[in-house]
Order: structure tokens, then sequence, then C-alpha cells
């Protein structure tokens, strides 16, 4: 009988781990202001397409799209550690672009963005991308920002950054 307790009271335990906070996952008590200008140059608030409009329903915290004037912006503030944060490049190739990875790039503070050029038809566009945590850690990409978030090595809330900039086809 006593074996039985101690089973039924672990599998109890077992059934609410999931419901325990995630380290570096803190609840959004207030809507976040999303910033006003992006490297200088003010930011004017996109509308989101249906299928972005979709995709963040179920999104850990709140997307925005911007123009700066010459480039898109895509912020994402994210509340906890989420592989629905995923590389720009997974997005471009979904919607038929093709990829092509570009050198690393140094944004004005010195830190590490990832860059790509992507095309399709007649269009391309040079995107590049980075994740920072609330501390100014930066991640050039979604993949190296996952471990360190989803184990607690970095502290949310983080700001995911694309910058998508229309090139001319030659």
């Amino acid at each position: 009988m006593r074996t039985l307790v101690v089973y039924l009271a672990t599998c109890g335990l077992a059934a609410l781990v999931p419901l325990l906070p995630r380290p570096g996952e803190r609840p959004q008590s207030a809507p976040v202001a999303f910033p006003a200008s992006f490297e200088g140059r003010p930011l004017h608030e996109l509308p989101l397409g249906e299928r972005d409009r979709r995709f963040a329903r179920d999104f850990p915290g709140r997307i925005g799209l911007y123009s700066d004037g010459r480039r898109q912006i895509v912020l994402r503030y994210i509340t906890r550690a989420t592989r629905r944060v995923h590389p720009i490049a997974d997005c471009l190739k979904a919607v038929g672009y093709a990829i092509e990875p570009r050198p690393a790039r140094r944004g004005p503070d010195g830190t590490t963005w990832s860059c790509l050029s992507a095309t399709r038809k007649d269009e391309r566009l040079e995107v590049c991308e980075q994740l920072r945590d609330a501390a100014g850690a930066t991640w050039p990409d979604p993949s190296t920002w996952y471990w360190p978030a989803l184990v607690g090595a970095s502290r949310g809330p983080w700001w995911s950054t694309t910058i998508v900039e229309a090139q001319s086809v030659r």
C-alpha cells in the first residue's frame, strides 16, 4: 500500500512539472512598448499580413513590423524560450526564396548579426538578424540563442530584430 501511495504522489508531482515557470521566463504584466527608432532612424509601424497575424496569435510575446523609410524591421518581443523563434532563412525558404548565406556583419554597437541574401523571381533581399537579452548579451541567430535561453543561462525577456532591405536586381 505504501508503495502505491509513493508511486501516485510521484506521478502527481511529475504531472505538475510542466506548469512550473521555465528558467528565464517572466510573466508579461503589461504590454511592452516597441521602440520608436532603430539605428537613429524613426520607425513607422506597418500592418502585419494575415499569415503573420496567425503566427502571432500563439507567439510567446509580441511581433511588430516597421519601416525606417528604406528597410523593413521585424521586432519580436519574446517572453520565454520557444522553438517558434527560428532563423529567418526558414521563413523565406517556405515562401519560395532561394537563400545564400552572406558574411556576418558588425552592428553600430559592435555586436554580430547573421546575414543572408534571398532571391525570388526578380526580387532580391539582404536580410540580417540578431537576438538580445535583458542584460545586453546578443546572439546572431535563433539557433545559438535557444539553448542558453531554455536552460536559463540567458534571462528574458528577449528582443529578436530582423532587418530586411530590398536590393536592385542586375
